[in-house]
């Protein structure tokens, strides 16, 4: 399988496409890319983890770069520390959604947000061209250190952050599904720190994932079952590398990961002034639009990719954002997609209104999405797709600032080329079911 090498890192199969070699020179890439100083480097909790670190950490040090090793820890964990301890990068090991199987690197900037689009080309370039350098050529050899505690500073912003003592009154009832990844502990400490009585239901890091770890509906029946069982007040789902968050209502329902995101948006804005600003992809669902217009708010929309949405709220000074994948994006946290301030967030709406996660749900304004995926070996058969839909929907608005959108009255079709896997992306939505499924569909007989 093609290794993918894109503007969200590289991944690929372990052992595979994703050889030791490809490790080694893409960290001696991002060496020569940042020139000198501190590396914060964490990882999730595959199994290929540990010997994907050993070989970051020396090609860092050859190149004369020190790392700051903080363990198994969530994306935004790793995120948040390259801020908190004033390094000049971060590189995060971890293939985030992906099955088991894969692994890859994240690579993160001083400000503690991913490569943008040219920054990303730029690494890309160093690592093809594979001319390493130091600092002015120099071969200082690095140094490695650990960090023992990177969750303190996360979790202390996330309860500076929520209304701390409304959430400890309720007393909720919590299951976790961390797909045993890099959440798994830092998840259990926050829920916790929040008055919670946590049930684990996949929460151990040291075994190995017990399903797809993409918190989709279909991945998700165990968490359903158990939060009907345990009558519990919710269930939480993360992905591998803890940036995106779903959730289970306490009737034992997944209602998909864009709730996530409206939930949350719907909270911080019922609190704001009239004007805030809110940043999106252009894949998320018009609930956000909805709840926007509700508040007074204006939504603006970027291409796919978390860099994209971040530095656009830095830009517009957005008060909250994110991708409707469960990414949730608050900057009082970080200028990156947190599942763990997404959970904070969560219960702070349900504390704050007296309802069950069921009727929040039901309260929002509803949409059906359908998100399908087709393999696609490569970008010139995707290029086709993309013309075939130009010109099939010629007289309709279009968007192409990412593959295509097309943008009816209300629903919309999304197709685009993924950053992370070799297939092409489907979206679309609409008021009924079943014409969101006629709109995917439809991709298939182009």
């Amino acid at each position: 399988m093609t290794l993918k090498i894109s503007i969200s890192g590289v991944r690929g199969i372990t052992g595979g496409s994703l050889t030791n070699e490809v490790v080694s020179d893409f960290s001696k890439a991002f060496a020569t890319y940042l020139g000198k100083g501190q590396v914060v480097l964490g990882r999730d909790s595959r199994a290929s983890g540990e010997n994907i670190k050993d070989i970051c950490v020396k090609s860092l040090n050859q190149l004369g770069l020190d790392v700051i090793y903080v363990g198994i820890a969530p994306t935004p964990t790793v995120q948040l520390m390259v801020k908190e301890l004033k390094a000049d990068g971060g590189l995060i090991i971890t293939a985030s959604h992906n099955p088991g199987q894969w692994n890859g690197l994240k690579f993160v900037r001083s400000d503690g947000i991913f490569l943008n689009e040219n920054q990303a080309n730029e690494l890309i370039d160093k690592y093809k061209a594979k001319a390493f350098e130091g600092k002015g050529g120099q071969r200082r050899q690095g140094t490695m250190k650990t960090y023992k505690d990177p969750y303190k500073a996360h979790i202390s912003k996330i309860l500076d952050s929520v209304d701390l003592e409304a959430i400890k009154k309720r007393k909720f009832k919590v299951v976790l599904d961390s797909c045993n990844g890099a959440g798994s502990i830092i998840t259990v400490k926050l829920l916790e720190e929040l008055g919670c009585d946590v049930i684990r239901l996949y929460a151990d890091p040291d075994k190995p994932f017990p399903h797809d770890p993409e918190p989709v509906p279909e991945n998700l029946k165990d968490l359903c079952d158990k939060v009907k069982e345990a009558k519990a007040d919710i269930g939480f789902a993360q992905d591998a590398d803890a940036d995106r968050l779903a959730i289970v209502t306490d009737e034992g329902k997944a209602p998909g990961e864009e709730y996530t995101l409206a939930v949350t948006i719907e909270h911080v804005l019922s609190r704001a002034k009239k004007g805030a600003t809110v940043v999106v992809n252009l894949s998320t669902s018009m609930m956000i639009d909805d709840i926007a217009n509700k508040y007074g708010a204006k939504v603006i929309r970027t291409k796919i990719g978390e860099v994209n949405v971040a530095e656009e709220m830095v830009k517009q000074k957005g008060l909250i954002g994110g991708e409707g994948n469960g990414g949730v994006m608050y900057p009082r946290v970080g200028f990156n997609r947190d599942s763990l301030i997404g959970i904070g967030l969560v219960l702070n709406a349900m504390a704050s209104k007296g309802k069950s996660i069921s009727q929040m749900v039901k309260d929002i304004p509803g949409y059906h999405i359908v998100k399908r995926k087709i393999d696609c070996p490569n970008k010139l058969e995707a290029d086709k797709l993309i013309e075939n839909i130009r010109s099939n929907y010629k007289n309709e608005r279009i968007d192409e600032r990412d593959g295509i959108k097309v943008i009816f009255k209300d629903s919309w079709l999304h197709v685009r080329s993924s950053n992370t896997e070799p297939i092409v992306r489907i979206i679309a939505e609409a008021k009924s079911q079943e014409k969101a499924l006629r709109l995917s569909r439809s991709i298939e007989l182009q």
